[in-house]
C-alpha cells in the first residue's frame, strides 16, 4: 500500500516541478560524471521512441473523433468569434515565422545521418505535400506521415459524423483511451528529459543550454507580441474601440490562472466567471469559451512554427516566402487539433517538419527539446490561448449589446 501510495503521489504530482527536478538532476550528473551522463541518454532515447510510437495514432483518432462528434449548430451561431479565432491563430503563426527569420535558432540534434535533400522552393514543397496527402493510411501511420494521417482523420470524422450514435460514441471512447495512453507517456517526461539533458550536456557541453534560452526568448517574445499588439488590433478592427481594458483584464484574471494550471480546459470555469463579471451575453460566451479552448490555439501555432523553423535552421534548409506562408497555414490548422492533450502542440511538430523533408526521427528530437523548455513554453502558451478566448468573445458580445 505504501508503494502504491508513493506511486500515486508521483503520478498525480506537479509535472512542471518534476520536469524541473529532471533538468536540474541532468545538469548535475553531467557536471559530476560525464560518462554516466552519456549512458543516461538511453532514457531520453526511450522517451523519444515512446513519443514516436503514440503520436501517429493519437492524431488520427483525436481528429476523427473531434470532427465526428462536433455540434454543427455552434459554428453557425458563433461565426464572427470563430473567424476571429482562426485569424488570430494564423496571425500568430506568421508572427512566429517573422521572429524565427529575424532571430534564427539552432538546436543540438543528432543529425549526422541526415541526408534528405531540402525542398527547392514552394513548387517542390507543394508537390511533396500532395504526395503525402494521398498516402495509404496504414503506411502513413507506420512511417509517421502526419499530413496523410491528418487527411484520413478529417475524412473519417466528416463521414462518421453522419453515422450511428453508437459508432460516434465508440470513436469518442477510443480517443479517450488513446489520450490516457498519451498522458502516461507524458508522465514519463521528467525521466526522459533527465536523460536528454544529461546526455546532451555530456556530448555538447553547457553551450547547449544557450540554445534553449534563445529559442525560449523567440517563443515568449512572439507570444507577447500577439497578446499585446496583434490581439488588440484584431479587437479594434471589430469594435473600433480601445481594446486594452479588456485585453489587460483578461491577461490578469484569465492568463495568470492559466499560466499555472497549464490547461485551457481547466481554465474554462475561470473564463466563464470572468465573462459574467464583464456582463457579456451568456448565450454567446457559454458556447464560445468552451469552443475557444478547442480551436483558438495561437500559442500552439507559435510553438509549432518556432520549433519547426529551429529544425530547418539546424539542418541548413533554405526557405522562400511562399513556403513560409504555407508553414503558417499548416501550423495554424495543426494548432486547432492540439487541444485536449498535454503537450499536444509539441506532438504535432512532425506534421510541419514533414513539409520540408525533415525525417520523423529528427522531428521527434525537436519534440523532446520542446518538452525540456515546456516549463515556461507550455505555461505561456496556455495563458495566451485562454486569455484570448475572453478577449475575442468580449469583442463580439459587446458589439451585440450595443
Amino acid at each position: 500500500m505504501e508503494k502504491r501510495s508513493l506511486l500515486n503521489r508521483i503520478m498525480s504530482g506537479s509535472l512542471v516541478l518534476q520536469i524541473a527536478i529532471g533538468i536540474a538532476a541532468g545538469v548535475a550528473l553531467a557536471l559530476i560524471s560525464p560518462r554516466a551522463a552519456g549512458a543516461s541518454m538511453l532514457l531520453g532515447n526511450l522517451f523519444v521512441q515512446a513519443l514516436k510510437a503514440v503520436a501517429p495514432i493519437l492524431v488520427l483518432i483525436l481528429v476523427a473523433s473531434a470532427i465526428a462528434n462536433r455540434r454543427a449548430s455552434h459554428t453557425s451561431q458563433l461565426r464572427p468569434i470563430v473567424l476571429m479565432y482562426l485569424v488570430g491563430t494564423v496571425a500568430a503563426a506568421m508572427v512566429a515565422v517573422t521572429m524565427s527569420t529575424l532571430f534564427p535558432t539552432t538546436l543540438a540534434l543528432q543529425v549526422a545521418d541526415f541526408s534528405a535533400s531540402p525542398p527547392q522552393g514552394i513548387a517542390e514543397v507543394l508537390g511533396s505535400l500532395l504526395n503525402k496527402l494521398v498516402d495509404n493510411p496504414v503506411n502513413a501511420v507506420l512511417t509517421g506521415n502526419f499530413i496523410g494521417i491528418l487527411v484520413w482523420g478529417v475524412l473519417l470524422g466528416v463521414f462518421l459524423h453522419h453515422g450511428a450514435d453508437s459508432t460516434r460514441r465508440m470513436l469518442a471512447d477510443t480517443a479517450d483511451a488513446v489520450t490516457h495512453i498519451v498522458r502516461i507517456v507524458i508522465r514519463l517526461a521528467p525521466i526522459g528529459i533527465f536523460g536528454l539533458v544529461a546526455g546532451s550536456l555530456a556530448e555538447s557541453g553547457l553551450s547547449v543550454l544557450g540554445g534553449y534560452a534563445q529559442i525560449l526568448t523567440v517563443l515568449l517574445g512572439s507570444m507577447l507580441i500577439i497578446a499585446l499588439l496583434i490581439n488588440p488590433l484584431i479587437v479594434w478592427a471589430k469594435t473600433r474601440r480601445n481594446p486594452y481594458p479588456v485585453v489587460l483584464t483578461a491577461l490578469r484574471e484569465s492568463g495568470v490562472t492559466a499560466f499555472f494550471t497549464r490547461s485551457s480546459a481547466a481554465n474554462i470555469p475561470v473564463n466563464l466567471a470572468l465573462c459574467e463579471r464583464l456582463d457579456l451575453e451568456k448565450d454567446t460566451y457559454a458556447v464560445s469559451i468552451p469552443l475557444g479552448a478547442t480551436i483558438n490555439m495561437g500559442g500552439a501555432a507559435i510553438t509549432i512554427t518556432v520549433l519547426t523553423l529551429a529544425a530547418v535552421h539546424t539542418l541548413g534548409i533554405s526557405m522562400d516566402l511562399p513556403s513560409m506562408l504555407l508553414l503558417s497555414v499548416v501550423a495554424a490548422l495543426s494548432a486547432c487539433g492540439a487541444s485536449g492533450v498535454a503537450g499536444g502542440s509539441l506532438l504535432l511538430i512532425p506534421l510541419s517538419c514533414g513539409l520540408f523533408g525533415i525525417s520523423n526521427d529528427v522531428a521527434m528530437q525537436v519534440v523532446a527539446v520542446g518538452f525540456v523548455i515546456s516549463i515556461l513554453q507550455d505555461s505561456a502558451e496556455t495563458a495566451l490561448n485562454s486569455s484570448t478566448d475572453v478577449v475575442f468573445t468580449a469583442a463580439v458580445a459587446s458589439k451585440q449589446n450595443r
